[in-house]
């Protein structure tokens, strides 16, 4: 496992065949980013009985903008593919 969880995130989304829908979303949502963020960071504790660790990795996830970037270039490679 990644130490910010993208790989093992981008394998989720391509498993389930939203890669393209999943990257859409992301590139739509990039100006909501610092938003994303802060409401990430406030809600994952509310959800960390519900999701368990993954609620503690999509916090980091949308609190990080480079990750932000890596799981969209890694869902981009999963097209090309």
């Amino acid at each position: 496992m990644t130490v910010d969880g993208t790989a093992d995130l981008a394998a989720e989304i391509r498993r389930r065949g939203l890669a393209a829908p999943a990257r859409l979303l992301l590139e739509a949502h990039r100006p909501l980013q610092p938003l994303l963020g802060d409401l990430a960071t406030f809600v994952s504790p509310l959800l960390r009985p519900l999701l368990g660790g993954r609620a503690s990795l999509l916090g980091a996830a949308f609190g990080d903008d480079s990750a932000i970037d890596r799981l969209i270039e890694q869902l981009a490679d999963a097209d090309d593919d």
